[in-house]
């Protein structure tokens, strides 16, 4: 082995082709659109037991009946959302007007006291 020799290189390998990409341009457009094309059915969703499928008319995700019942329509969750923000703001009213006549009955016994 030469002290001042070359370093060892190893060959560089050519670049690889995949085959699969392209058979893709040589199929006619059909069969293409057939083979791996946008053909979906009804979608579905399944989070924590209840399954839910998507309406495409409306719009909308809907229970699918079989998935253990205590589902609700996006409808009926709207309106509930709804309802829990309106009783969100009534409960932060009311501790507020608490905090206010707090106020006022702390400066008045302060005030009563001298």
């Amino acid at each position: 082995m030469p002290l001042f020799g070359p370093k060892f290189t190893p060959k560089k390998t050519p670049p690889r082709r995949s085959s699969s990409l392209n058979n893709l341009n040589k199929l006619e457009s059909s069969i293409r659109e057939e083979e791996y094309g946008l053909q979906y059915d009804v979608a579905r969703l399944k989070l924590g037991g209840q399954e839910l499928k998507f309406d495409k008319e409306n719009g909308v995700w809907i229970s699918d009946g079989g998935g253990g019942g205590g589902g609700v329509s996006q409808r009926e969750f709207m309106k509930l959302r709804k309802q829990n923000q309106n009783l969100l703001e009534e409960n932060n009213l009311l501790k507020l007007k608490m905090e206010v006549l707090l106020d006022m009955v702390s400066k008045n016994g302060a005030n009563g006291c001298q």
